[in-house]
């Protein structure tokens, strides 16, 4: 690499930086602590991924989705998952009406809230399986059909959906293939006693104020379409392939651990996203490619969700956290 290209790709990569801080310095004007959370949102944003965030009622996740998408001046949704919620509610449904011409009524598509840049599906798991599936295509392929039309969402295209992870009665669990296709598995935990009293503060004095956009969306694709154009070693990407194929139970490479405890473990979308995820943090830590470092600091929000424990592994009170944590240990 010539010095001219490198010192342009330093260029970019402190501009990167800087917007970056800005974003993080706006979303905790709103959001008191959780700086891993709003680092992991971030992630799964700048790659132009899907997130899956849990914890208990009361810990600002919608806000912090909704401040997310403040921050990048994006079209906001919110989709509260109830059991009686169709899929027309989601993605639009068509009913007669008139065009702009003299043709007469026809059918008029009526776009439903998916057509958003940043969409929180709220407490996804307590609608029925078929209205969970109708963000399938539009999370997969980033359009959505409807009376044999296809009609495509605008980039950036994102799902946040939110679970509870500790009212179980009246939900229903998200299947495997929608699992897989959400980036993270973001978990919040309850702040210190400090942070809380900070959020009491601020929260019984003044409405939360949204903060203002940080960068217009084309902005926002150069930075993503950056994060695209970080290269990645053959050692560390081979890092990555070595710790999802060592979570199959059924592979030469997987530990009597394993084989004891996981049913079915990590496909190549996890690999995928263990890159990609290392590649961004890796420009928001100011580095120009990922290190295996990377790989394991972004492991256990990737593939927890992607590992599913046999019974006996519910019997031996092992869950998939633990999986990934074993895997870290035992991958070099």
């Amino acid at each position: 690499m010539s010095e001219t290209t490198a010192d342009a790709t330093r260029r970019q990569i402190e501009t990167f930086a800087d917007r970056v801080w800005t974003i993080r310095q706006s979303l905790h004007q709103v959001v008191v602590g959780q700086d891993e959370v709003i680092d992991q949102l971030l992630v799964c944003a700048l790659t132009g991924s899907h997130a899956l965030v849990v914890g208990v009622p009361g810990l600002a996740k919608t806000l912090m989705v909704k401040a997310l998408a403040a921050a990048f001046d994006w079209k906001f949704a919110r989709i509260q998952f109830t059991p009686d919620l169709m899929p027309a509610d989601i993605t639009g449904y068509e009913l007669l009406g008139r065009s702009q011409g003299d043709d007469g009524p026809q059918m008029v598509f009526r776009p439903g809230p998916v057509f958003a840049n940043l969409v929180l599906a709220d407490e996804i798991n307590r609608a029925a399986p078929k209205t969970q599936s109708a963000l399938l295509e539009s999370m997969a392929e980033k359009h959505v059909t409807v009376g044999g039309k296809t009609y495509p969402l605008e980039e950036p295209f994102l799902v946040a959906a939110t679970q509870n992870p500790i009212e179980q009665e009246g939900t229903y669990p998200l299947p495997e293939a929608q699992l897989d296709r959400f980036m993270m598995e973001i978990r919040i935990g309850y702040p210190t006693p400090e942070q809380e009293q900070e959020i009491v503060m601020k929260t019984t004095s003044a409405p939360a104020i949204m903060p203002k956009a940080s960068l217009t969306k084309e902005e926002f694709l150069q930075l993503r379409d950056l994060v695209f154009a970080v290269p990645v070693a053959e050692n560390v990407a081979s890092f990555a392939v070595r710790i999802c194929t060592s979570s199959r139970p059924d592979s030469p490479s997987a530990s009597q651990y394993v084989q004891d405890y996981v049913a079915w473990g990590a496909g190549p979308r996890g690999s995928q996203n263990l890159v990609m995820a290392a590649k961004a943090r890796a420009l928001l830590l100011g580095r120009t490619a990922p290190i295996q470092d990377d790989i394991r600091a972004v492991a256990p929000a990737v593939l927890r969700h992607r590992i599913i424990v046999n019974h006996r592994a519910v019997g031996d009170a092992v869950a998939s956290a633990d999986v990934v944590e074993q895997l870290l240990k035992e991958t070099t």
